[in-house]
């Protein structure tokens, strides 16, 4: 349906060109919009003329006109009027309404066929009919991306994307929640990730600037087919998740770069549980104080260069040393060797996948 204040306009155009009087209503007799007074038109005579056989007609003075949307009656055209003039607008009145449910259904219809593409609620032979109804491309590549606000159901950065995104009409913007916009991107032969990492850097950088607000944008795998445009939606919710626990300080991320988070993200926390009881056995990360948490992350941050990481802790290398004895007595780990760093590492990690958790589901 044809929002009334776009019908409304249209007749009054119309009219002022025509110098003639129109009315449109709905299959049931009710006035979408008009420029005539309520009571030139009765529903009865709308209702009697929708189960006629005729797709024009002239009834009490005025002309009568049957707008289909594909094969079903959505609205009547009524001219005042019975003249061959009148005839001639309402065939023009006709045909614009008509244009007006075509560019409709071509503009809702899509948004409606992209937001049950991401949620995976079509079958696949669904897809591609509906993909070919609606003049949308299946076998091009494109990649999503999910813009988080900070602000839910923000208007102003959905309007600011769109006009983005204006002149690219096979884009496609939309939304499934009040936090999240999401873009479908088309991309161009020669684009790749370093495109579409630029990409993701320019849309930040533009709301940001204008809407004047902090948003994180991540994106998922490039895809070739309309079919795994769901799973690339998917990846980004992923790559927004993971970022939030591990890499807290980028505000674009991408999945393909998430490297070991993106696997302890899907561990289950029974298992998180149990790999931390055996790498700790009664301690726990929290119970370092700060000057050891700076100590590990600094030493991790320098690869485990013991001499450049106590130089940019203004200490002694002997201190440092020292600190990593200590350290390995309490967890039986010593970060200088590399297995035993990689394992300390995961389970950093899995600490903070851990809290993430628990805290998501007291919120």
């Amino acid at each position: 349906m044809i929002a009334n204040p776009i019908l409304q306009n249209t007749l009054e155009g119309l009219k002022n060109i025509t110098k003639t009087d129109l009315c449109v209503a709905d299959p049931e007799g009710k006035i979408a919009a008009s420029t005539m007074s309520g009571s030139e038109v009765s529903p009865e005579a709308v209702r009697s003329f929708v189960q006629s056989q005729a797709d024009s007609q002239t009834m009490q003075g005025n002309h009568f006109f049957k707008v289909f949307d594909e094969d079903r009656l959505e609205y009547v055209v009524i001219v005042r009027g019975d003249n061959d003039d009148v005839y001639t607008v309402g065939r023009i009145a006709a045909f614009q309404v008509s244009n007006l449910l075509v560019a409709y259904r071509e503009r809702y219809g899509r948004d409606s066929f992209i937001k049950n593409l991401l949620l995976d609620n079509l079958l696949l032979v669904d897809i591609y009919n509906r993909a070919k109804k609606l003049h949308i491309a299946t076998d091009v590549r494109r990649v999503v991306f999910l813009v988080e606000t900070k602000n839910e159901k923000d208007s102003g950065a959905m309007d600011i994307l769109k006009g983005l995104y204006a002149g690219k009409a096979k884009d496609f913007i939309t939304a499934v929640d009040s936090k999240n916009i999401i873009i479908v991107r088309e991309l161009r032969p020669h684009e790749g990730y370093e495109e579409m990492d630029h990409a993701a850097h320019m849309i930040l950088d533009t709301l940001n600037t204008e809407a004047m607000t902090q948003v994180h944008v991540a994106y998922g795998t490039i895809v070739k087919e309309i079919k795994d445009v769901s799973r690339s939606y998917k990846e980004a919710k992923m790559a927004l998740d993971v970022g939030k626990i591990f890499y807290s300080d980028r505000d674009v991320v991408a999945y393909n770069n998430l490297g070991i988070g993106r696997l302890i993200y899907q561990l289950p926390m029974p298992l998180c549980r149990m790999f931390i009881r055996e790498i700790f056995e009664n301690h726990s990360p929290d119970d370092f104080d700060e000057e050891t948490l700076t100590t590990i992350n600094k030493f991790f941050e320098n690869n485990l260069n013991v001499s450049e990481t106590s130089r940019q802790l203004y200490i002694h290398r002997n201190t440092l040393v020292y600190r990593l004895d200590k350290l390995q007595k309490s967890t039986n780990l010593d970060l200088r060797v590399f297995d035993d760093a990689i394992t300390f590492k995961i389970a950093l990690m899995v600490v903070k996948y851990m809290k993430y958790m628990e805290n998501s589901e007291f919120n």
